[in-house]
C-alpha cells in the first residue's frame, strides 16, 4: 500500500465517525417532536402502552394542530400518567408544558392538573401555591362546564388556614360565582371568618346578608340562622339592659322579685334574644321568645310570693350564672334564671358586661 493509500484512510476514519454519529442522532430524531426530543422517562407502562405514548408525543410534534386538537393530546398524555399514579411524570411534562408555551390559552387547566397532582401527593402547600396561582394570574376557563376559577377557590377554602386569605376567597366566590354556590353558606362561613380575624363590624354586615337564607345548609352548623339572627339583634339593639358586673345585676332582679314587681323586672330582662324554655329543649326549638311583650311576668306572680336562692347555682361559671328561684304561680314553680357575660367585642363598653338572658323551667337535672 502507497503513501497515497494511507492518507485516504487518514481522511476516511474521521468521516466514518462522523457520520456513524449522525445516523445515531437521526436514529433518535425519529422519536423527536418540534425540537425537542420524545424523552424515554415519559414512555412507561406496558408495551401497548408505550406505543400509545409514543403515537400521543408524536402527534403532538404536529405544529399544524388546531390548539383545541393540541389541548386533547396533551390531556389524553397527563391523563395516562394520573391513572398510573405517576404524579411526578404529569407534573414534569405540564410544568415543562407552560413554561415552554407560555401563550397557550389551555395553561389554566394544565396547572390545575398540576395542583391536584400535588394534593395525591399529600404535598399540600405546593398544592395550595398552584391553586392560588391560577385564580390571581390566569383567566378563568371553563372545562366540561365547570369553572376552573370555582373549583380553585373551593379548594383553597377548605385548604387554608390563612384568615385573611380565606376572607378574599369568599368575597371572590360570593361576588363571582354567587349563581353557583350556595350563597347564604358562602355569606355566613364569611362572617364567621370575618370573627375570627376580629372585623367584628364586617361579621355583623356579612351575617345580615346571610339572613334572607334561611334554607341554606352549613355543615357543622345546625344552629346557624339562630346563632346569626342573635348576632346581628344584639348589633342593632340599644343594650340599655345590661349591668356592668353580675352581683350589679343580681341585686337589681332580687330587688324586683322581693317588690313582687313586673315592671321592674321587664326593664331588667335582654330585650333581644331572651328565652323561655324547659331543660330539655335546645336552642334551635320553637322556644325562643321573639317579642318580650310575649313573656307577661305579671301572669306568674300574681298572688305570689317569689323566693330565691342566697346564692348562684353551683354550676355557674365566668361567664354564665344560675340563680334557683320558686314560688311561681303556673303549673312550673321552679325557674331558674340564666345571666351570661356579653361576648361582643365589637363595642369595649359592651364586651364582658352581664345580661339577664332568659329562664329555664323546672328543677335542674
Amino acid at each position: 500500500m502507497g503513501i497515497g493509500s494511507k492518507q485516504r484512510i487518514i481522511v476516511i476514519l474521521p468521516l466514518l465517525v462522523i457520520c456513524t454519529a449522525l445516523f445515531a442522532v437521526c436514529a433518535e430524531a425519529l422519536y423527536s417532536f418540534g425540537t425537542a426530543k420524545i424523552d424515554p422517562y415519559y414512555i412507561i407502562g406496558s408495551p401497548e402502552n408505550q406505543e400509545q405514548l409514543r403515537d400521543l408525543f408524536t402527534l403532538l410534534a404536529d405544529e399544524d394542530d388546531s390548539a383545541e386538537n393540541t389541548f386533547a393530546i396533551v390531556r389524553e398524555i397527563a391523563n395516562n400518567f394520573a391513572k398510573a399514579q405517576e404524579y411526578s411524570r404529569l407534573i414534569h411534562f405540564l410544568g415543562n408544558r407552560t413554561v415552554n408555551f407560555p401563550g397557550d390559552p389551555y395553561n389554566t387547566y394544565y396547572l390545575l392538573m398540576i395542583a391536584y397532582a400535588y394534593l395525591q401527593q399529600d404535598s399540600l402547600p405546593v398544592a395550595m401555591q398552584y391553586f392560588d396561582l391560577i385564580v390571581k394570574n390566569y383567566p378563568d376557563l371553563t372545562v366540561s362546564g365547570e369553572s376552573i376559577h370555582l373549583a380553585c377557590l373551593n379548594q383553597l377554602i377548605e385548604l387554608t388556614d390563612n384568615w385573611k386569605q380565606k376572607v378574599w376567597y369568599y368575597q371572590e366566590l360570593i361576588s363571582r360565582f354567587s349563581d353557583s354556590i350556595d350563597i347564604g353558606a358562602a355569606w355566613f362561613m364569611l362572617a364567621q371568618t370575618y370573627e375570627l380575624i376580629g372585623d367584628w363590624s364586617a361579621a355583623m354586615q356579612a351575617y345580615t346578608r346571610y339572613l334572607p337564607y334561611p334554607g341554606s345548609i352549613i355543615p357543622g352548623f345546625p344552629n346557624a340562622h339562630n346563632y346569626a339572627r342573635q348576632q346581628v339583634d344584639f348589633h342593632n339593639s340599644p343594650k340599655d339592659w345590661t349591668y356592668e358586673s353580675l352581683p350589679a345585676l343580681l341585686s337589681a332582679v332580687t330587688a324586683a322579685l322581693g317588690e313582687g314587681s313586673p315592671r321592674q323586672l321587664y326593664r331588667l330582662q335582654a330585650k333581644v334574644n331572651f328565652f323561655a324554655r324547659s331543660w330539655e329543649q335546645g336552642e334551635t326549638d320553637d322556644a325562643r321568645i321573639s317579642r318580650m311583650a310575649d313573656f307577661d311576668l305579671s301572669i306568674f306572680m300574681r298572688g305570689s310570693q317569689i323566693r330565691w336562692a342566697e346564692n348562684v347555682d353551683a354550676s355557674s361559671n365566668a361567664t354564665e350564672a344560675f340563680l334557683r328561684t320558686s314560688g311561681w304561680s303556673q303549673s312550673i314553680s321552679i325557674w331558674y334564671l340564666y345571666f351570661r357575660k356579653i361576648y361582643f367585642p365589637l363595642d369595649p363598653e359592651i364586651h364582658g358586661r352581664w345580661e339577664w338572658a332568659g329562664v329555664f323551667y323546672g328543677e335542674k337535672f
